[in-house]
């Protein structure tokens, strides 16, 4: 769902930016479609076979991704490889690893005791290792300056507040209609395939609004109607009607439904064709990331409730999965401005003049640079 390949692909085969754009919204279909099988196969394999079996039917589906690639994908590489960056990969390990671990444990630990203070301290040093580093490497695993283009700054921040918005939600409404409602595996799974499946509608339409040049629509469209999803949900009980919970997933799958095109296309277009697949790779690790604290912030703010008590805990959960429909709104219209697009436009020309392999930070001139 989130392959950094994919996006790669993607991107290499369509040029054009709208023919790319319509391919994303179709992407992003296909994603709509496993959220719609994922729940309920996953239902039906832990009511009838366990929990394992969930586990063991990717081998048979990585076997056939195998297969397919082989046989479909066309091959693409660099004119020259790139040299591997391990010291900026394991600083990046430790930072994620350093927040992830600190926020879950904290609870448990205590904000102020030494190991999460450590965790917090070593990710810190950790972040500012990583901007050190790549401003001096002739190929960095993540160039500082791609960030200077604000519309890929803002896809790569959207893509961190919808997918931590998606996986908040997933894991509170798992837990909310199992152990609150006490509904089984399958039924919840069945529940949220409204949601699934306004997605894939909603992707379509949104990779048309993006190849139109109208990514700020579809941006406002998904952040708005996360953002209301989620403050339904802050008021839920065990008394809620099921009729009014599957017209808040149909709400939500609007919202990410719209959001998934505009993201991935707006990371790639702006690059040079070189640099769309360590661009898409950048967007696709924010998703990763925000779906990991995602899980994380929303598990802190409702753990030690089960059963009618985690109800009212999870309140303030729904809270941040609301605010990151807010980021949303707000990141998409900053990011679709004129000055955005202007920002964009230097990033690109002061790629695309670089030569192959690079130069560091100290061997360009700073005025022209400026």
């Amino acid at each position: 769902m989130l392959n950094p390949v994919a996006l790669s692909i993607i991107a290499n085969t369509f040029t054009e930016p709208a023919r790319r754009a319509r391919a994303m919204g179709v992407w992003a279909s296909v994603v709509g479609i496993s959220f719609a099988v994922g729940p309920v196969l996953g239902g039906v394999l832990v009511g009838t076979v366990g929990w394992r079996a969930i586990f063991w039917v990717n081998v048979p589906v990585g076997l056939a991704a195998i297969w397919l690639t082989q046989r479909f994908v066309p091959e693409s590489r660099a004119p020259r490889p790139r040299r591997l960056d391990p010291v900026a990969q394991i600083l990046i390990v430790v930072l994620l690893a350093g927040v992830t671990a600190g926020t879950i444990e904290g609870p448990a630990r205590g904000w102020t005791s030494p190991l999460i203070i450590a965790c917090y301290a070593a990710a810190a040093v950790a972040a500012v290792g990583v901007a050190l580093t790549e401003s001096r490497r002739r190929e960095p695993l993540i160039d500082p300056r791609f960030f200077a283009s604000a519309p890929f700054s803002g896809a790569a921040l959207t893509a961190f507040a919808a997918f931590a918005a998606l996986a908040g939600f997933l894991f509170l409404n798992t837990i909310y209609l199992q152990s609150a409602r006490g509904y089984s595996a399958i039924t919840a799974g069945l529940l949220i395939l409204p949601m699934a499946a306004t997605n894939v509608v909603t992707a379509r339409l949104s990779g048309r609004l993006v190849a139109a040049g109208r990514p700020r629509v579809a941006l406002l469209i998904a952040g708005a109607a996360i953002a209301a999803g989620a403050g339904v949900l802050m008021t839920v009980s065990t008394a809620t009607p099921i009729a009014e919970l599957v017209a808040v997933y149909v709400v939500f799958g609007i919202g990410f439904g719209f959001v998934n095109p505009p993201i991935s296309n707006t990371a790639v277009s702006g690059m040079p064709a070189a640099q769309s697949g360590v661009a898409a790779s950048i967007a696709s690790t924010c998703r990763q990331v925000g779906a990991t604290l995602g899980v994380a912030v929303t598990g802190l703010l409702v753990a030690g409730h089960a059963g009618s008590g985690f109800t009212a805990a999870s309140h303030g959960g729904w809270a941040v999965v609301c605010g990151c429909g807010l980021v949303v709104i707000g990141v998409g219209y900053a990011s679709t401005s004129a000055w955005a697009r202007r920002t964009a436009q230097r990033t690109h020309d002061l790629l695309i003049a670089e030569p192959e392999g690079g130069v560091t930070v100290h061997d360009r001139d700073p005025a022209a640079a400026s």
